[in-house]
């Protein structure tokens, strides 16, 4: 089994960021060559831009450790755990910690550059304070980096 780990810094609470992170169904609004993604209870397919639907078991979706897992259950893997991990920096800011364990080895090195290109889309997100992950969520950033969450059109 191999492992890849990725983290990014990004200028918002970590709250925030878990309310994008947090939303299993809204994955293709910030990961790459995602085109789409359809849950159903503790079953997710997320759909590539190929076209090929890929199969995955909710495993952890946690608010208060900010932590979510699946599996990718396609048997083209032995064995496959991610986890986004959602920290608190402490000065108003987070850290996204993307894990990836597969077997076989080299299908961590293939997921582990797409949550490294997932990780850079999430930041660029929320350092132009919009983009279709926050507007999902509701969540806009001010030009003064204040985010505001806005429902009904209404701050």
């Amino acid at each position: 089994m191999a492992t890849q780990r990725h983290e990014i810094r990004i200028d918002a609470s970590a709250d925030d960021v878990w309310r994008v992170v947090g939303r299993p169904e809204i994955l293709h609004l910030w990961f790459p060559g995602i085109i789409d993604c359809t849950v159903d209870g503790g079953r997710r397919v997320i759909t590539m831009g190929s076209g090929v639907p890929m199969p995955e078991e909710i495993v952890t979706n946690d608010a208060l450790q900010r932590r979510f897992q699946y599996r990718i259950t396609a048997p083209l893997f032995t064995s496959h755990l991610a986890t986004l991990d959602v920290l608190d920096v402490g000065d108003g800011t987070s850290m996204v910690v993307y894990s990836t364990d597969a077997e076989p080895a080299v299908m961590a090195l293939v997921i582990g550059g797409g949550t490294i290109g997932a990780l850079d889309e999430l930041k660029r997100q929320f350092d132009a304070g919009a983009g279709p992950a926050l507007d999902a969520v509701g969540l806009t950033v001010s030009a003064t980096g204040d985010p505001t969450a806005t429902r009904n059109g209404s701050n």
